[in-house]
């Protein structure tokens, strides 16, 4: 079936019939969108939409992130021909998921830059969609955690990542991608109580309150240790999960600006994002991602493949409730 299908699909991110459904069109032609999903700015009954926040402005190191939507979208064609391996159900076929396009914003007014991404996310969650979001340096999780924030409450916060990004910062004015978390707990949008971050390996001696499994702590105890673990600290909390793709290895992601050896394996994050499942997951994103530093592909291959765990992650509760 897939065989004939290839024959004939094309271009299906504008000229698929319905949201739902595989796409089998050759992985190397045809407009370009995440998991092929229909590409659109009509969110009448959306389950769940996918937006780029192509913004690199508020880097420490490396920049090239603001290409990071568009790489991610580009290997995530991978993908959308098979269910995804190791779930046991298809979110392509059951929930109405779509491609939202990306946040459009002036670069030359980076000031500007949060207000536009939190109204962005906003719009998504009023019409009664949830948001996953394609970065963008790491910095746009805050505008992302107030709009969901503003609907949810405060937030169990689920970071993968290699730096705390709790850094003291009290400027309001300030966009910065390793600060971010500490503005978050200080405006409560997140409950410390009930986060976790996953994978660091940088010194931050102020965690906020926030429990830290670090990279060495997942190898030694192991995924499926790491992820029980996650899932005791979380709990029945609404949860906005964050994966910095620095999270992973230099040998598995090297395209990233801010890179640090002794990381997860995709093997482990694979497994600790599955062992998840349960979590009541609202939102989250995808990050980091520099194409200009892997030449490979490699770096965006696994940030789709995050980007599908989170979409089974949120998915998984609400089956039964459909």
């Amino acid at each position: 079936m897939a065989l004939e299908d290839a024959k004939t699909q094309v271009d299906t991110a504008i000229t698929r019939d319905g949201r739902r459904g595989l796409a089998f069109e050759n992985t190397f032609g045809g407009v370009t969108s995440f998991l092929r999903r229909t590409l659109t700015k009509d969110l009448s009954g959306v389950d769940l939409a996918v937006t780029g926040v192509p913004f690199d402005q508020a880097v420490t190191n490396r920049p090239g992130t603001r290409l990071g939507p568009r790489a991610i979208r580009e290997a995530s064609a991978l993908q959308a021909v098979d269910p995804p391996y190791g779930w046991g159900f298809s979110p392509l076929e059951e929930f109405d998921i779509v491609d939202y396009g990306d946040l459009a914003f002036d670069y030359a007014q980076a000031p500007d830059f949060p207000s536009a991404l939190q109204a962005h996310a906003a719009g998504i969650l009023r019409a009664g969609a949830a948001c996953l979001a394609l970065g963008g340096d790491h910095s746009v999780s805050l505008p992302l955690l107030r709009a969901h924030a503003r609907v949810h409450g405060p937030l169990a916060l689920v970071q993968f990542d290699a730096h705390t990004d709790t850094w003291p910062d009290d400027d309001p004015t300030r966009i910065d991608h390793g600060t971010m978390f500490y503005k978050a707990v200080k405006e409560g949008l997140v409950d410390p109580a009930r986060s976790v971050q996953v994978g660091i390996r940088t010194v931050n001696p102020d965690p906020l309150g926030i429990t830290v499994l670090d990279a060495p702590w997942v190898h030694e105890n192991g995924s499926a240790a790491t992820a029980a673990r996650m899932r005791e600290i979380v709990g029945d909390a609404p949860a906005y999960l964050t994966f910095d793709i620095d999270a992973l290895d230099p040998a598995f992601a090297p395209g990233t600006g801010t890179p640090v050896w002794g990381g997860l394996s995709s093997a482990q994050a694979a497994a600790i994002l599955r062992g998840l499942a349960g979590v009541t997951m609202v939102g989250g994103d995808v990050v980091e991602v520099s194409p200009p530093f892997d030449t490979t592909g490699a770096t965006a291959i696994a940030a789709a493949h995050v980007a599908m765990e989170l979409i089974c992650l949120w998915a998984f509760p609400r089956r039964g409730a459909r």
